[in-house]
């Protein structure tokens, strides 16, 4: 059923000092709540009726100037993609300045002093060489707390933050969220912050908004909607939350070895020229483990860590500099594109972006059946078979003549599931593959990829940087630091009791952590 409006007859308030927290799914209107308040609304999408007041100024009806005027100084915003969000031209400190030189405040001489001092406020690194850097040079987290610079350069009363944690790790994110109720509690700033993680909520709210299609379902306390949700949606949001799994699955000692990695290394050199030598990255060092048949690894570390690094060189799309990659007893790391083809389609694997990774120009049954006719299946088997799996990742046959775009995230990922699938792999390799994806879209992939495991007795190599979700479905963890294997085992052990002092850092940096009830 289609909705009439983006946001429907919502109202709520912002009280002078406070973290409210507005919680939804994709598509339930927050971020068009978030645009409508900064004014950022297309021209072509203006509000029918209501109000939006902001110290006795309706903000729907104010001129354009005065919006304008408002805008950044009274009321400014951190958005989710700061790499998007960044002029890629401009270094950070010219970009910092700017947003004081518009508004026409200060000199040129005060306003180099204050983005100096906005850098240190938000903790980055050596802001005297900082300021010079462009937004390409910086890590996630860091062009994050460049946005959150830009959005104080001129002492906001509201700070607006859309999902700005979404992308980030799990200590990133710790750091993110300490410093906004750090800067919100010194400067008693209102804070307006949008997610879809309850975690996040947990951590930071004071009151809690929910939203589904446009509408608001339930707004309180944060503990009270947290722990005592009273709306069928929130109650179904809170339950899909994933939680830390206290029980492990055993080890069959039994059940066969499908990939056995020995020593296994990639290094990447960044820089050099004719004279001089690159320097040196060891993204994959030294690192060792095995899967049997029907077992679940998971990858987890922070960005640069070397899980996806390690991900692309087990499925060969990069070449090993050295160890062994043991699949079902051959060591497929020396070969070479033409003698590894025949064995490519019992390594799959699930991509964390499921749009980019579907050709928008081909319907769905034709991403299906291409993998399959080309390593010389027939056009009635393939699609016999694509119309099998489709059923089996809960979409329905009309679903073959269709085209990506016409289906959600979630839809879009279970496709990609079913496209891994056509091949009958004996390993899927699963990179960040529900990370994009809201927490009950996320529950029933995790749901789905847990029942695929049990029906198809595949192997899985599950890549996250989310410890929650591995703890749901993993049945062993290695933890990568820098590269290497720095813990490994099941995640019981790796989450009550973290033996490495990185470990330790990541679980005491998990969002409102709670653990499952104990059977």
């Amino acid at each position: 059923m289609e909705r009439r409006y983006a946001v429907e007859d919502i109202s709520f308030e912002l009280c002078s000092g406070e973290i409210l927290c507005i919680i939804g799914e994709s598509g339930s209107g927050k971020s068009v709540t978030a645009n409508a308040i900064m004014g950022l609304l297309p021209s072509s999408i203006r509000p029918s009726n209501g109000a939006i007041r902001f110290k006795g100024m309706d903000i729907l009806k104010a001129r354009e100037a005065d919006v304008r005027e408002l805008r950044g100084r009274a009321v400014s915003i951190i958005f989710q993609d700061p790499l998007s969000a960044l002029n890629p031209l401009m270094t950070i400190g010219s970009q910092i300045a700017e947003v004081m030189e518009v508004h026409n405040v200060g000199t040129p001489q005060s306003r180099a002093k204050a983005v100096l001092d906005l850098l240190v406020e938000v903790g980055l690194p050596d802001p005297l060489l900082m300021q010079h850097q462009y937004p390409f040079r910086l890590s996630g987290g860091q062009r994050q707390r460049v946005m959150i610079a830009m959005a104080l350069a001129l002492g906001p009363d509201v700070l607006i933050a859309d999902e700005p944690t979404t992308a980030l790790d799990v200590t990133t994110q710790a750091q993110i969220l300490e410093l906004i109720r750090k800067i919100q509690r010194d400067k008693h700033m209102s804070v307006m912050f949008i997610t879809h993680d309850f975690g996040v909520v947990a951590e930071i709210a004071d009151r809690v908004v929910v939203m589904e299609k446009g509408k608001i379902v339930e707004q309180g306390k944060a503990d009270d909607v947290l722990n005592h949700p009273v709306h069928p949606y929130t109650q179904r949001l809170t339950a899909a939350v994933p939680r830390m799994r206290d029980k492990d699955r055993a080890s069959d000692a039994q059940t066969p070895v499908v990939l056995d990695v020995q020593k296994l290394n990639k290094i990447y050199t960044s820089g050099g020229g004719f004279f001089t030598k690159g320097r040196q990255v060891h993204a994959v060092n030294d690192v060792s483990f095995s899967i049997r048949k029907g077992r679940t690894l998971g990858v987890v570390g922070e960005s640069g860590s070397g899980k996806s690094s390690l991900g692309r060189v087990l499925l060969k799309l990069m070449d090993a500099d050295g160890g062994k990659i043991l699949f079902n007893g051959q060591d497929i790391a020396p070969l070479n594109a033409d003698q590894f083809r025949s064995m490519r389609p019992y390594i799959q694997m699930i991509f964390q972006d499921p749009f980019a990774s579907l050709n928008p120009r081909h319907t769905i049954g034709q991403i299906l059946v291409v993998g399959p006719m080309a390593h010389g299946v027939s056009a009635v088997d393939a699609r016999a078979k694509a119309v099998q799996l489709l059923e089996l990742v809960g979409l329905d046959e009309g679903a073959y003549d269709r085209y990506p775009h016409e289906f959600s995230g979630g839809q879009r990922q279970r496709i990609g599931i079913a496209r891994a699938l056509m091949f009958d792999p004996v390993l899927l390799v699963a990179d960040e593959a529900v990370s994009a994806l809201d927490v009950s879209i996320q529950a029933q992939i995790l749901e789905l990829l847990t029942k695929i495991q049990k029906l198809l007795d595949v192997a899985i190599i599950f890549i996250t940087h989310d410890l929650r979700v591995a703890s749901q479905i993993c049945d062993d963890i290695a933890v990568m630091y820098r590269g290497e294997i720095v813990e490994f085992g099941p995640p019981s052990q790796i989450f009550r009791n973290p033996a490495h002092a990185y470990t330790q850092r990541l679980v005491s940096a998990i969002p409102g952590s709670q653990w499952e009830p104990a059977a």
